[in-house]
């Protein structure tokens, strides 16, 4: 019996870890999963336990070597970002992996802005909000003022996508991936590390950088495959759109966060579009894209429970509500009287100030917020947009929910609205990222489903 030639692909993100193997077509034709384990740094602060995740991803290579029916041509890894691990010149690690959540000192940030220029100097140069800790770069530079003797040790500091890869291939490299993804690294007007990484010294911390497309031979005698480096999972998300669509277009990846993301917008980022949550970031080409975000996810949990609660219905109505037109034009109409406006500042929708007794009943009070909700968005995707922009796709959880999607296709009449799904995104991106090392098939052009969303008047508002 031959053997179905696959690339092994490690999708690790904060909660689960997760193995995928695809076949020539991308079709998945073996998974497992595992629950992240917790332990602490030395301040006390929860951290993910290294150790456990090194042997998980030596403990699942086994289990997949040993089956016969596969052939593994090549391993990759996706991973969240801002996460650093420090090896020294042997390989071990030195400190725990950090939380990108952890506290980051008051003081430390005060004196490093002020040495550099400022917050809006620092931000607008590397695209990257001011966010502490999950400023992976500012965790290196903790490191050499409060522990010297620790960041001498360092070799190298690498991403954890980065380290993943270095596991199996033995290969210590950078990713722009990472390195451009709100790092506060990476000054994106001369396109290379900004100056102060040189004048602390962060730079030769920091392996060479090697190209997302890069393979490298397996560390392992007797094996043949050939081992990816990396990449950070928001980026690998984008390649498969990147690969089937070549007309400029938006995509709005929605989760806990909705992300608007426009790799056809290479404009400099402007202190006012820091202020209102965006940021730029390198995709696997080395190509900056442009995105925005608003916390949806999360809202529609929260606002959700209040209308269920209100009106005394289960949660899981509102997974598969029906679009109702004449409610929208009904709401639409009562919005004109109000002479309501679009809101200045989007990062929060107007529905968590209605009154719930204004409303008829809870299908009325949950169209009003999916309006409220996507009105919210377009100011948001307004900001990355740009007049180029053809298509918009949605992926996640709102592609599903057909009353966001309608509203999202009548306040945006000008351009294509779809509801795209494609399962494992972000494994499916780290595949095609070495394609061409491992597959002997074309490119595919139809892992993702779209649902085209027409509309024959805009919501005027």
């Amino acid at each position: 019996m031959s053997k179905i030639p696959v690339i092994v692909v490690f999708d690790v993100g904060k909660t689960n870890k997760k193995l995928f193997l695809f076949d020539e077509n991308y079709k998945i034709v073996f998974e497992r999963s595992a629950r992240f384990m917790e332990t602490f740094d030395e301040d006390g602060d929860p951290c993910e336990n290294l150790e456990s995740l090194r042997l998980s991803v030596f403990d699942s290579l086994r289990e997949v070597l040993k089956r016969k029916e596969f052939e593994i041509k090549a391993i990759n890894f996706s991973s969240y970002g801002a996460s650093f691990v420090y090896i020294d010149e042997y390989g071990k690690p030195l400190a725990p992996l950090y939380n990108y959540l952890k506290p980051y000192p008051e003081v430390l940030k005060k004196e490093f802005y002020a040495e550099y220029g400022g917050e809006t100097a620092i931000s607008a140069a590397t695209a990257s909000p001011v966010l502490d800790s999950l400023n992976s770069g500012m965790q290196l530079y903790r490191i050499k003022k409060e522990r010297p003797e620790l960041f001498k040790q360092i070799k190298y500091a690498l991403h954890l996508p980065q380290y993943l890869s270095y596991l199996v291939s033995g290969m210590e490299y950078s990713d722009l991936t990472s390195i451009g993804c709100h790092t506060q690294l990476w000054d994106f007007t001369k396109n290379d590390y900004h100056d102060w990484v040189f004048q602390e010294g962060i730079d030769k911390k920091l392996a060479p950088i090697a190209a997302a497309s890069d393979v490298f031979p397996a560390e392992f005698p007797g094996n043949l495959y050939k081992v990816g480096i990396g990449l950070h999972d928001s980026s690998a998300a984008l390649i498969p759109y990147l690969t089937s669509f070549h007309e400029p277009f938006v995509l709005i990846s929605t989760g806990t966060w909705s992300i608007t993301m426009n790799p056809f917008n290479n404009t400099p980022l402007k202190a006012e579009d820091l202020e209102q949550d965006c940021l730029s970031y390198l995709h696997y080409k080395g190509k900056p894209v442009k995105a925005s975000r608003i916390f949806a996810g999360y809202e529609h949990d929260q606002q959700v429970k209040r209308i269920a609660n209100f009106f005394n219905q289960g949660i899981s109505r509102y997974k598969n509500m029906r679009y109702d037109a004449g409610i929208i034009d009904e709401l639409l109409e009562e919005r004109k009287k109000r002479n309501e406006k679009m809101p200045d500042n989007h990062k929060v929708s107007a529905f968590g100030v209605r009154d719930l007794a204004s409303f008829s009943s809870d299908t009325q009070a949950y169209h009003q917020f999916m309006l409220d909700l996507v009105v919210q968005q377009k100011a948001s995707s307004n900001l990355v947009m740009g007049s180029e922009v053809k298509r918009i796709f949605v992926d996640g959880g709102f592609s599903k929910n057909v009353i966001f999607m309608n509203l999202l296709a009548r306040v945006f009449p000008e351009v294509e609205v779809f509801a795209a799904s494609m399962a494992q995104a972000t494994a499916i991106g780290t595949a095609l990222s070495i394609h061409k090392h491992w597959n002997t098939k074309p490119m595919p052009n139809d892992i993702i489903e779209l649902k085209y969303y027409a509309t024959t008047h805009d919501l005027s508002l």
